[in-house]
């Protein structure tokens, strides 16, 4: 245990050695500031790190991870670092990106307790209660757990444009367009479900606000 530990440390010095080897001024870079182009909400699982997958660098991607990229209307997290990304970094694109074979859908699926985790497990479980037609008609399991990380992905890209932070950068006419991807952890590659927008047109009336 001690040694994997410390390899952590190891692969960090010889990371560092090999940036550095590339350009000399690398972290001094980095060290002046970040003006990245996307805010990418993710899922915590270990397998899909954001820029790995997207072949982004540090300073290219400002990013926030819960289990199953969730859109909270009330998690103060994601709240913060959504009106940080979009009102001071000025990010011009929100992805939202899900992945198949994720436990968290799965769990929500079932019936089982988990624990604490269960209370974050409803917000996912309402997404299903909303598409419980479609899902369960569905016969193959595998390929309803497929359907269900997609309509979530959908779910929380319109949560997202439900928020004052989105709706207010619009309305001051910044560019800003929020997406829904999903990622394949079986072959690597991103699925992008063309669920993008770019204003509140689509929206329904009653989450529409009033410029203040």
């Amino acid at each position: 245990m001690e040694k994997s530990y410390k390899q952590l440390l190891e692969n960090n010095k010889k990371w560092v050695a090999e940036q550095l080897e590339q350009d000399p001024h690398y972290f001094e870079k980095l060290a002046k500031g970040q003006t990245p182009e996307y805010l990418w909400i993710g899922c915590s699982d270990s397998r899909v790190p954001a820029n790995q997958i997207t072949g982004t660098q540090p300073g290219d991607m400002f990013v926030h991870r819960n289990i199953a990229n969730m859109v909270v209307h009330s998690d103060m997290n994601m709240l913060s670092v959504l009106s940080y990304a979009v009102e001071v970094l000025k990010v011009k694109h929100v992805i939202v990106c899900g992945h198949y074979e994720c436990g968290g859908v799965s769990a929500a699926m079932e019936n089982k307790q988990y624990g604490l985790i269960d209370n974050w497990l409803r917000h996912i479980k309402d997404v299903y209660k909303m598409y419980h037609r479609e899902l369960e008609g569905i016969a193959d399991e595998k390929l309803r757990a497929r359907k269900f990380v997609e309509v979530n992905v959908m779910e929380q890209v319109y949560d997202l444009c439900k928020t004052t932070i989105i709706q207010n950068a619009w309305k001051n006419a910044q560019p800003l367009a929020v997406h829904g991807w999903v990622y394949s952890v079986g072959d690597g590659l991103i699925k992008d479900l063309n669920v993008t927008f770019t204003n509140e047109k689509e929206l329904h009336s009653v989450y529409k606000y009033k410029v203040q």
